[in-house]
């Protein structure tokens, strides 16, 4: 049923991208008058479609992109004294059509975030605060540089005064690269270096430290002394033994510190401050977990979400800085790739798109409006790459040929497109592998 959904999800969401890039090109044509032979969703043999005027309008066997064919476009199509021919118009209004469909998927993107925000803008609380460091994973990259649980971040490389956001911004995309840290502790600041690792299930930076939020109770175990000292799922923690609970290990801590010994848990249920006096019992080492006194109680943090609605002018700058983040994030990831500081799992192919289609459609639809919104900007600038056959292939070829001062040869330029082609099936046939990895890893 699943897969049924990310089908169903992917198609919607790809169609909705591919149509908006290809009528980008499609409209600044016929704006110059070029004449279009076709308009293509999917590629490969046609399937179905109309023919309206000049241009053939058609759905191709292959679902996974689309096309403008112009008349003259390719350097093997044959060549005539038409005026209406793509290459027989001025560089600048080629350049013109090969932006504006790359454009047009930057400009869903914000319009997509835009129409959202006005009708439902969400936003995690700690985003927006002040970054204090909670749990610290032992081994973690945080735990070698020496940083603990209440350390205050007070700047992160040239970031003054950062928020959650720069910070975890910054992490995942700074995979083997140095971080430099201005740290607050007992009053006195310090300098600190951090260099995330790549995380090997997704590739991105990972530092080993979490934000400092509530912590909530998850599932309590039947028959365990948390569910014989009434507590329940959602109850958020406030201190065990009189000291405060601002992270996931403090109680567990605790809990071994004192061997068996009872300890009392205070706790928030629906805003109103309990009391529990919990014995641990203890459990010997299984497979999945080592021995330890246990209460029987799974600990997630709690997170805030601020929901409210935005007016136009200041939805529209909300979401021209989500972009702006995710277009400079973008950037960062491909560098760190080709850098090699950061692992290509971190790019997503047709599978792995149909999956978080699916899932956001699943959860609703503010979500699948972001995944939309984020899809939608990562085509545009994958589609802006310097790649032959792709538009920003076709782009520098327009400017170095202004900048000479004559087209190449069109030998030449078949060559290059031939290569792009060869170049882009490859890509394609990396990300599905590494979408089929990354699937069987989730199990």
């Amino acid at each position: 049923m699943f897969i049924l959904q990310d089908v169903v999800a992917v198609i919607f969401v790809l169609g909705v991208m591919i149509l908006i890039h290809e009528l980008g090109h499609f409209a600044a044509a016929k704006y110059f008058d070029v004449k279009v032979d076709a308009f293509a969703f999917g590629f490969g043999p046609r399937l179905f479609g109309k023919k309206w005027g000049e241009t053939d309008y058609r759905v191709c066997a292959l679902p996974l992109g689309g096309y403008v064919k112009m008349s003259g476009e390719q350097p093997g199509d044959d060549h005539t004294s038409d005026p209406r021919e793509f290459s027989a118009k001025p560089r600048w209004q080629r350049l013109i059509i090969a932006v504006m469909g790359p454009a047009m998927n930057v400009v869903l993107a914000v319009a997509l975030l835009v129409g959202l925000y006005m009708v439902r803008y969400e936003r995690l609380a700690f985003l927006d605060q002040t970054p204090v460091l909670s749990d610290v994973e032992p081994n973690s990259p945080a735990d070698k540089a020496g940083l603990k649980e209440g350390d205050k971040i007070v700047s992160i490389d040239d970031k003054q005064s950062p928020n959650w956001e720069d910070v975890t911004l910054r992490a995942v995309a700074a995979a083997g690269q140095p971080m430099h840290l201005r740290i607050e502790r007992g009053g006195r600041q310090l300098d600190v270096t951090v260099t995330p690792t790549s995380d090997p299930s997704t590739g991105i930076g990972y530092t080993g430290w979490s934000e400092q939020v509530p912590v909530q109770l998850g599932e309590i175990v039947a028959g365990m002394p948390a569910a014989q000292a009434g507590l329940k799922t959602g109850d958020v923690l406030v201190s065990v033994n009189g000291q405060p609970i601002r992270s996931r290990r403090k109680l567990p801590q605790v809990l071994q510190e004192k061997g068996g010994q009872a300890v009392v848990i205070v706790y928030l249920r629906n805003g109103v401050e309990h009391s529990a006096t919990v014995t641990p019992v203890f459990h010997a080492e299984s497979k999945d977990e080592g021995a330890a006194w246990r209460i029987g109680v799974g600990l997630m943090p709690k997170y805030v979400k601020v929901v409210t609605r935005l007016s136009f002018p200041a939805a529209l700058r909300e979401s021209i800085d989500w972009n702006r983040k995710n277009t400079s994030l973008i950037f960062e990831f491909l560098r760190g790739i080709v850098q090699r500081r950061m692992s290509p799992k971190s790019l997503e192919g047709p599978i792995g798109i149909a999956r978080l289609s699916g899932d956001a459609a699943r959860h609703g639809f503010t979500d699948l409006i972001m995944v939309m919104s984020a899809i939608s900007l990562n085509l545009g600038i994958f589609n802006l790459l310097p790649i032959p056959i792709l538009d920003g292939g076709v782009i520098i070829l327009l400017l170095f040929e202004s900048l000479i001062g004559r087209d190449i040869n069109l030998a030449v330029k078949e060559r290059i497109v031939q290569a792009g082609f060869v170049f882009l099936m490859l890509l394609f046939v990396f990300v599905i592998y590494n979408d089929i990895v990354k699937s069987l890893a989730r199990g």
